[in-house]
């Protein structure tokens, strides 16, 4: 049982003067992430590497598992740690470590030495040719390859040594709360928690606002999204969910606007009141799961109008990406099986038979005239209504 993993980073490594930055936040989020595994962990930061350290029993599935899902982790090495770094043990080490980990299996293999510790006797090079010759000279099932090997085993010089030969892929992006926060408006469809987790793999921390029309969405269709959130708290950490009562504005777009501009005109005053709660939360953007062309109200000319009525800069994760890689990222995150659940959001129920695909921002500023003598005090009644939710894995 491995009793240290060694974690490695990647885009971290390029920040120049103020990567500590991310690193002092990755290794926040690995041990929020990790602070409910059973056992009792050690996370440390040493000179571009950053430590696990094992004090108790515990499940390595699980802790793996955990590690797995916080982004900014580029690869989880366990390794074996070694207080005794005199040469002669550490080529002892590294003889058991092989015949623990591979036994008598026949494959190739490469030592590859570094050396931080510049007292140490020994060049990186060196160690490298002569631990190489040591294992070759007593697992004859080994060979040597340092062009294509099947087994890297690494071996690194530091205060103490440590020896690996795992790298287990990590997610990679920038640990989240590294990029500001935004606002994302998550439906129950498939898209929108798959853009929280795109825009989350940057550093984004969310919060979140789903529009509820009640009584024509169910609580049943409340609890879906709160269950899709829960699957991008996963990856994304703690998320306040803002829940709005939508039907009274609905209603009124419904009955004063044309049916063919409903969806859009609904999608204009969800960005206003998502806007308005993002600017009173310190959030710096919107974030919608939008795919060009994907329906009426993502063509070019329907984002120009949604976007037209928001001050903030609205990302869309997905904005390139056909339903297909939506899809397979929705099931890599354990989420598909939740969005097609049959429960209506609010933005399904008043679906026009033949929706405008290109509309005009001039003719839905008009349109939109039809509501001034009631919009704004169903604004406020919107607002008044926003429930939160905090929202953890």
């Amino acid at each position: 049982m491995y009793k240290a993993f060694l974690i490695k980073y990647s885009e971290i490594g390029i920040k120049g003067k103020n990567r500590y930055v991310f690193e002092d936040a990755l290794v926040r989020n690995i041990r929020e992430a990790i602070a409910d595994c059973d056992g009792v962990f050690e996370v440390t930061k040493e000179r571009g590497r950053i430590y696990i350290e094992v004090q108790s029993e515990y499940d390595y599935d699980e802790l793996i598992d955990a590690l797995t899902k916080v982004f900014g982790i580029a690869a989880i090495c366990p390794v074996v740690l070694v207080e005794d770094k005199s040469w002669d043990n550490l080529c002892k080490e590294a003889c058991d470590f092989v015949k623990a980990q591979y036994g008598d299996k026949s494959f190739t293999f490469k030592v590859e030495a570094r050396r931080s510790d510049k007292n140490y006797p020994m060049t990186s090079p060196e160690m490298g040719i002569e631990l190489g010759a040591y294992l070759l000279d007593r697992f004859p099932n080994m060979q040597v390859d340092v062009h294509n090997p099947e087994v890297r085993i690494t071996i690194e010089i530091r205060d103490r040594a440590y020896i690996y030969s795992k790298s287990i892929p990590g997610l990679q992006g920038m640990p989240v709360g590294t990029s500001g926060k935004a606002m994302l408006l998550l439906s129950g469809g498939i898209d929108s928690p798959v853009a929280g987790y795109m825009i989350a793999k940057r550093g984004v921390k969310l919060e979140a606002v789903y529009f509820h029309a009640p009584p024509y969405t169910s609580d049943r269709a409340k609890k879906k999204v709160v269950d899709l959130a829960k699957k991008v708290a996963v990856y994304s950490g703690t998320i306040r969910l803002h829940v709005i009562n939508f039907t009274e504005i609905q209603m009124a777009i419904y009955e004063k606007c044309p049916h063919d501009e409903l969806t859009i005109i609904m999608r204009r005053y969800m960005m206003r009141i998502a806007e308005k709660i993002a600017l009173e939360n310190d959030c710096l953007g919107l974030v919608t799961g939008e795919s060009i062309g994907q329906v009426a109200s993502q063509t070019m000319h329907s984002l120009r109008s949604t976007n037209e009525v928001c001050e903030l800069p609205v990302y869309r994760p997905l904005i390139a990406f056909d339903k297909q890689d939506i899809i397979e990222i929705s099931q890599r995150i354990d989420a598909f099986e939740t969005s097609i659940q049959p429960y209506e959001d609010c933005c399904t129920i008043f679906v026009a038979k033949h929706p405008v695909t290109k509309p005009n921002v001039n003719v839905i500023r008009k349109s939109e005239t039809k509501l001034e003598d009631i919009i704004d005090d169903m604004l406020e009644t919107a607002y008044a209504t926003d429930e939160i939710i905090e929202i953890t894995k």
